[in-house]
């Protein structure tokens, strides 16, 4: 044990400090950045929603909207939802056109009452159609009020929307963003009240805007074909 004591009073009394190096190490070990562990925690959900809404709100101060556009697949395209033209409203309008591969034909239901009738839209599309829009005017020509609409393509592929603008009743069909109106042929129709008696349709009108799956554009338009009993 005495032995080893002495070994180490030596070794000590041998040794030399490096003092320059120690300097050297505290320095180097100063200048070293410490890591911010803050930035691994995870972002809490009150910081990522303030995130969001504040990019969000850059967008609105930008003036930029964000609207759905209709990708085509494969295409790489994209078809903005169509916005149709004013319908037409005059008696020498025919009850149907084409474009391209649409076509449509309008006519009054042949079974109305003295108080009710019924206006549809037959439409023909021989290419799948990304977007569309069809409109109805109905002519307020006394009593007119809306008791409805249908179409037979299902109802969630679709929003309907339908306003009294005074001088008529405007149904709007706008297909949803991703839906699509497949090849053949669909009909939409649309139903209201109106004062007794035969009830002219000159004044009703509709108008189709679409766009198929690769982007072209299409539109149809026209008037509605009378039933018996009814005056053009």
């Amino acid at each position: 044990m005495e032995d080893l004591k002495r070994r180490l009073r030596d070794a000590a009394a041998a040794h030399t400090p490096d003092r320059e190096g120690m300097l050297e190490r505290v320095r180097l070990g100063t200048s070293r950045t410490v890591p911010d562990r803050r930035a691994d925690r995870p972002l809490s959900w009150p910081r990522v929603t303030l995130a969001t809404l504040a990019s969000a709100a850059a967008l609105v101060v930008g003036g930029y909207t964000l609207v759905p556009a209709f990708h085509a697949e494969g295409t790489g395209r994209a078809a903005a939802a169509p916005t149709p033209p004013s319908a037409p409203s005059t008696p020498s309008t025919p009850p149907g056109t084409q474009d391209g591969p649409l076509r449509s034909d309008g006519a009054v239901d042949p079974h109305p009452n003295p108080y009710w009738s019924q206006s549809t839209i037959t439409l023909h599309t021989g290419a799948p159609l990304a977007a569309m829009t069809l409109e109805v005017r109905v002519a307020q020509t006394g009593g007119v009020a809306s008791t409805g609409a249908w179409r037979t393509l299902p109802e969630d592929d679709f929003t309907l929307t339908t306003t009294d603008e005074g001088g008529a009743l405007l149904y709007r069909w706008t297909l949803k963003p991703g839906r699509t109106v497949p090849v053949g042929q669909h009909v939409f129709a649309v139903q209201y009240n109106h004062a007794p008696g035969a009830r002219p349709v000159a004044g009703d009108a509709y108008a189709v805007a679409a766009a198929s799956a690769t982007g072209q554009r299409h539109t149809v338009a026209g008037t509605f074909r009378p039933a018996a009993g009814t005056t053009g």
